[in-house]
């Protein structure tokens, strides 16, 4: 990564929802920005924890032990097997931090289901 990277300039360059872009790694894992609105599957990531950080906006983590919200610049880590649906009514935009190789919609792919791209 020879420049710093522009998270606000990254996500200006896309308007789906659910569809994250990779910015960096760092050793095997993805540091990912996207753009979330509306409900997105519930699933889980056997193998891998999932951290959520927002930039701005708000979202709703629904777990089975109660729902998350979080605003901007609040984090929060789904544990690794914890089924999960993210929700955001009005938007948000969020960093990812996930193995490189984690699909988005871990064990319940469909249409939702983004292949990974870096920028």
């Amino acid at each position: 990564m020879p420049d710093p990277v522009d998270l606000a300039a990254v996500l200006a360059t896309f308007t789906e929802p659910w569809q994250p872009r990779t910015v960096a790694t760092l050793n095997d894992y993805d540091i990912r920005v996207v753009k979330v609105h509306g409900e997105f599957t519930r699933h889980t990531h056997p193998d891998t924890d999932e951290f959520f950080l927002v930039l701005s906006g708000s979202m709703t983590i629904r777990l089975d032990d109660g729902d998350v919200t979080l605003g901007p610049g609040q984090v929060y880590v789904v544990p690794r097997g914890t089924a999960h649906q993210p929700v955001s009514p009005d938007g948000a935009e969020v960093v990812l931090v996930e193995p490189s190789e984690t699909v988005n919609t871990g064990d319940n792919p469909g249409a939702l289901t983004a292949e990974r791209r870096v920028v």
